[in-house]
């Protein structure tokens, strides 16, 4: 504990220098400009002339500065496997088009400018003679408008470097893998895994910022189910109990016994069985694992494993399925919206509120249409008097 506690100053010590050296160079030049403007018959116009021109100058210096920082796409990195759940790839490789024209641009610039350092001076005083009146003029001009466009020019390089070096790659890198996730996912999908599709889905709206990940994840799922990779990943573990379901030879109330076991690492072991299974499934064990989780992960798969066993259901265990789902997603204390969980919970409400039953109902008759509460047949509408026979009146 200690040691992570020095380890998270430390950084946080780091980056207020880091902060601390960028305001310092970037205050140093705008203080200055302003010294400078401040001796100028028209301090305003000299003022905002070199604002213009140092902003200019930042922006030549930071795209400089990005085409240097592009990333470079690893070889084979397209046909690696994914982490976290050994999903399969889909046919899709990176656009390397935006790195092949920073390497060619990079190279002529480098090229170009070694070839004119003998008269890089000579430019630049020319330069400064054609800034000067945007600065107000005058004697001393002419070099503090070079040295201004300089200045700037390599601090919008550095800054464009950096953040380019820092940031693009983690972007790309997350992008890449949500799109690898969601094309897995449609695979699944055509395969009939709904919730390994849905499962996959969510994972890449994750990468992509657009919903918050479950919190509670346990670092390993210890337990006989799975010979398993200690190491790996919880969402691996659990991928990987799911797709080994229906291989199993437990029966579903071993399932019920491994979740009522009471470790988190049992309880998710068996939702992830029951997804994968949705004839394992047991609907009191879901409920509880939604309605009392022991982490937000925990109610994650309960509510996956909810979203396979729903056509399963009978119309009284789909009410108190959608009650469950409905009272957690409203709950101050329950399901966080904008999470994983909340657009799952969603998706099952959406679904239960369909006459998606009809077939399970009408094994002991015809059911009523509309809400997944009915169980039995509509009585049909009496007729009244002169109601056979709309013209005969």
């Amino acid at each position: 504990m200690a040691t992570g506690t020095r380890r998270t100053g430390g950084a946080a010590v780091v980056r207020t220098a880091q902060r601390a050296a960028a305001g310092m160079l970037l205050g140093s030049g705008l203080l200055g400009l302003l010294l400078f403007s401040l001796g100028r018959p028209h301090p305003w116009q000299a003022l905002g002339g070199g604002l213009v021109v140092a902003c200019a100058a930042t922006l030549v210096g930071g795209a400089l500065g990005f085409l240097f920082g592009v990333p470079r796409v690893r070889g084979g990195a397209g046909g690696a496997p994914s982490a976290g759940g050994g999903e399969p790839h889909g046919s899709y490789a990176p656009n390397t088009n935006l790195e092949q024209v920073s390497d060619w641009l990079t190279k002529v610039l480098l090229g170009v400018g070694l070839t004119q350092l003998g008269s890089l001076g000579e430019r630049l005083d020319r330069l400064g003679t054609a800034l000067a009146p945007a600065l107000g003029g005058g004697a001393g001009t002419a070099p503090f408008a070079a040295a201004l466009v300089l200045y700037f020019l390599l601090l919008g390089f550095l800054a464009g470097w950096l953040v380019t070096r820092l940031a693009l790659p983690r972007v790309l890198s997350d992008a890449d893998r949500a799109l690898d996730l969601f094309l897995a996912g449609q695979d699944r999908d055509r395969k009939g895994d709904k919730v390994g599709a849905d499962d996959l889905r969510m994972r890449a709206m994750q990468h992509l910022g657009l919903i918050g990940a479950s919190d509670g994840k346990p670092e390993g799922l210890p337990g006989s189910l799975l010979a398993a990779d200690r190491a790996a990943g919880a969402e691996r573990v659990v991928a990987e109990v799911r797709s080994t379901a229906r291989r199993s030879a437990l029966t579903s109330s071993q399932v019920q016994e491994l979740f009522a076991d009471g470790s988190q690492g049992r309880r998710i072991q068996a939702l992830a069985l029951m997804q994968g299974d949705p004839a394992l499934a047991d609907l009191p064990s879901v409920l509880e694992a939604i309605e009392h989780p022991r982490s937000g992960f925990e109610q994650y798969h309960a509510l996956l494993a909810a979203r396979g066993l729903m056509s399963r259901l009978p119309a009284e265990e789909a009410r108190r399925l959608r009650e469950a789902v409905a009272g957690r997603l409203m709950a101050p204390d329950g399901i966080p919206y904008g999470s994983d969980r909340s657009w799952l919970a969603e998706k099952i409400l959406s679904a239960l509120d369909a006459p998606v039953f009809l077939p399970q109902q009408q094994q002991g008759g015809p059911a009523a249409v509309g809400s997944p509460g009915g169980t039995g047949p509509s009585p049909a509408p009496t007729p009244g008097p002169g109601s056979g026979d709309r013209g005969g009146s």
